[in-house]
């Protein structure tokens, strides 16, 4: 006998599925109903490349130093402008 007739026949209600913990459904509304994107879609999105903007920035910083810096005082090249 299975499960769901098992549940009728006991007159139990049909089994609820949990939904995993991955599986998070996004009830925000959408940011236009033809597109679609949610607004915590945009809201990480734009965190996202808020962050990736900050890494790309300090990379090119150090990337910086060490040209004009770094590469120099040990030896590595020298600058044709000095």
């Amino acid at each position: 006998m299975g499960e769901a007739k098992r549940r009728s026949i006991q007159g139990l209600p049909p089994k609820v599925i949990k939904p995993e913990r991955g599986d998070k459904v996004d009830t925000s509304p959408r940011i236009a109903s033809w597109l679609p994107l949610t607004r915590n879609q945009a809201d990480r999105f734009v965190a996202l490349t808020t962050k990736g903007a900050w890494v790309g920035i300090g990379a090119l910083v150090l990337f910086w130093l060490t040209v004009r810096f770094i590469g120099p005082a040990a030896g590595w090249w020298t600058l044709s402008d000095g």
